[in-house]
C-alpha cells in the first residue's frame, strides 16, 4: 500500500508554542497506541513569519496509508490531546493529505 503525507498548517501564539510541541508529540504517540499508523513525523516552523507574537507550524505526517487517516480521523474526539490542540492552535492555514503519483 501507498503512503499518504498530510501536511497541516496552523497558526500557534509564541507564548504556547512550546505547549503546542508537547502536546502534539503526545498525540501522535496516542494516534499509534493501538497500531503504527504515523511511521514518520517533522514539527515544522515557518521561516519568516511576519509577526514575534504569532507563529506557523506545520505537521508534516506520514501515515501508513489513507485507510489509517480515515481511521484516525473517525477517532479524533476519543484522543485525550485533541481537544487540548484545539485549544492552543489559532487560525487553521492549510489541512491537505497527499499520495504520490510518482515515486523515485
Amino acid at each position: 500500500m501507498t503512503t499518504c503525507t498530510e501536511f497541516a498548517v496552523f497558526e500557534v501564539k509564541q507564548a504556547d508554542l512550546a505547549r503546542v510541541l508537547a502536546v502534539s508529540e503526545s498525540l501522535f504517540l496516542e494516534i499509534n497506541a493501538k497500531s503504527k499508523n504515523i511511521i514518520a513525523h517533522e514539527i515544522l516552523v515557518k521561516t519568516d513569519n511576519p509577526s514575534e507574537d504569532t507563529q506557523e507550524i506545520c505537521w508534516h505526517l506520514t501515515w501508513v496509508n489513507i485507510e489509517a487517516v480515515k481511521a484516525s480521523s473517525s477517532q479524533w474526539s476519543s484522543y485525550p490531546s485533541a481537544s487540548i490542540i484545539e485549544g492552543l492552535v489559532g487560525k487553521k492555514r492549510y489541512y491537505g493529505h497527499f499520495v504520490a503519483l510518482v515515486g523515485h
